[in-house]
């Protein structure tokens, strides 16, 4: 029953007004060389619960949540820090035994880029929401690029599933 509530909202994202973007016109993702952002016109909690969801329909577990924006919340007051830097952050860890054993035997160094991190954020003021990941980028092998490639497939497919795109 909760897995079908979730693909009726799923449906029911884009006739709700959610665009998603990278930029101020929404036209696709931002990205550099480092990382891939999206911005959604939606509630961070439930795109927090999408992206959970998305790692979970694909059979995945979740090994962490870290809490990044209660953190600098927290510590700001002690360190004399200035103003609040996020509304709401938190990067959501998991990782694939399969995608990640063929990363690592294409290349045994490719296990700097494990466990996978997908980074939900909002800014103090917006009511937008954006979800970014690192762009795993390794050595020059065919093999190890392919793997890699992989790896951002999964990111992509998820953040598709949980923004509507």
């Amino acid at each position: 029953m909760k897995r079908l509530l979730w693909m009726v909202l799923a449906l029911w994202l884009p006739a709700l007004g959610s665009h998603a973007g990278g930029d101020e016109s929404g036209n696709g993702p931002l990205r550099n060389d480092y990382m891939v952002r999206y911005v959604v016109e939606d509630d961070f909690s439930f795109i927090r619960d999408m992206v959970i969801q998305g790692i979970a329909d694909r059979g995945l577990k979740v090994n962490n949540v870290s809490h990044i924006g209660d953190m600098l919340e927290r510590t700001g007051k002690d360190l004399g820090a200035g103003g609040k830097i996020y509304e709401h952050a938190e990067a959501i860890e998991f990782c694939s035994a399969t995608v990640s054993r063929r990363m690592m035997e294409a290349d045994p160094h490719n296990i700097v880029f494990c466990p996978y991190i997908v980074y939900i954020y909002q800014l103090p003021g917006e009511g937008r929401t954006w979800i970014a990941y690192r762009i795993p980028r390794g050595p020059a092998s065919a093999a190890s690029r392919s793997a890699l490639r992989a790896v951002e497939e999964l990111l992509q497919g998820i953040i598709g599933d949980a923004v509507g795109l």
